[in-house]
């Protein structure tokens, strides 16, 4: 009768393995799967030479916007750098206790990237959510670009402040 062996024992080579066929036949298939599953992705991904590009990647991409945020007594400022970025391509969205900022930067067609001999800057479209330290009031909240820099100052919502109602009759 055969001693099952070990797997230990089967990966060392201590023990001969009878069924040396049975590792290969999974072998196989497992690169016949591998191969099957690359030729699905790259069906998927067809593009015009097969290669994707730096264009691509950007294009899918969305860059992180880089804020200031800073308090002052009965307000908070949030800071952006949105150089090059068209007031109508930029969106600012805000509850009271968060603001989100989005836009597009268009890329300028200055050649091809071989001319290049830095290329750093961000193109495309970015976003930028903030969780603010404390409630804002949404409706007396202003946003404007000065020299490509965005400010946002939202007015912070007193909640110490109390209000007498007038009751009036039925």
């Amino acid at each position: 009768m055969s001693e099952k062996k070990s797997f230990l024992a089967r990966l060392t080579g201590l023990m001969e393995h009878e069924d040396d066929t049975e590792l290969l036949n999974g072998d196989e298939e497992f690169e016949e799967k591998a191969l099957n599953k690359k030729r699905v992705i790259d069906d998927n991904n067809d593009t015009d030479n097969g290669d994707v590009t730096e264009e691509d990647i950007e294009e899918e991409s969305e860059g992180e916007l880089a804020v200031d945020v800073f308090q002052k007594p009965s307000e908070i400022v949030v800071k952006a750098m949105v150089a090059g970025v068209r007031p109508e391509d930029l969106d600012v969205a805000l509850t009271r206790e968060m603001v989100t900022i989005k836009g597009k930067r268009d890329r300028e067609k200055h050649g091809t990237t071989d001319e290049y001999s830095y290329r750093e800057l961000y193109w495309g479209a970015f976003a930028r959510s903030l969780v603010l330290p404390e409630e804002v009031d949404v409706d007396n909240a202003e946003a404007n670009v000065q020299n490509g820099l965005l400010i946002i100052r939202l007015p912070k919502i007193d909640k110490k402040r109390t209000q007498k109602l007038k009751i009036l009759k039925a």
